[in-house]
């Protein structure tokens, strides 16, 4: 019996040895080597969204909630938008600099987005943007879903495709 204690008492930690915690802050010239590969690659949308995340310090789910009428006035961008936290529910004032209003002016005219479009709409789902848990909503609490957002129906969490249909999870 004491021998099995002691074999589990000497199993080493998964992170031992690893940064835990707050990370680092990026470094200037590891900021600059970023935007570097992302012109190279010419991926405009990126681009925007790394330079707004650098410029406003704000966190992913309120730069995914950010619509183009946030940021942009008529034709051109605004220097300075007013963006309320998820989080926090506090509003925070960006400063939008010169290079970061050059990108989303360049993303917002190659993908051709309207004032009430999302500034950065999902590369992967087509729906017109909110949370994956909104959109994993059964229709009778989320009807602006319009169709099954399941993530699970694809037989991903276990389940056998459609078997959620009966569930309430479709119309």
């Amino acid at each position: 019996m004491e021998s099995e204690n002691a074999t589990v008492g000497r199993r080493v930690p998964w992170n031992k040895g690893k940064l835990t915690g707050q990370k680092p802050p990026l470094k200037l010239r590891e900021i600059w080597a970023i935007r570097t590969r992302l012109q190279m690659a010419s991926n405009a949308r990126e681009i925007a969204m790394f330079n707004l995340a650098i410029d406003s310090k704000l966190r992913a789910c309120d730069l995914t909630r950010l619509q183009v009428q946030d940021v942009r006035h008529g034709s051109h961008v605004t220097t300075r938008a007013t963006v309320m936290q998820q989080k926090t529910q506090r509003p925070v004032q960006l400063e939008i600099t010169e290079q970061t209003l050059e990108s989303f002016e360049a993303w917002i005219e190659a993908r051709g987005l309207k004032a009430a479009d999302f500034l950065f709409p999902s590369r992967l789902h087509t729906s017109s943007g909110g949370t994956a848990a909104a959109r994993a909503l059964p229709l009778e609490l989320n009807p602006s879903a319009g169709a099954c957002r399941n993530f699970s129906c694809g037989g991903y969490a276990g389940h056998a495709p459609g078997s959620h249909v009966g569930r309430g999870l479709v119309s």
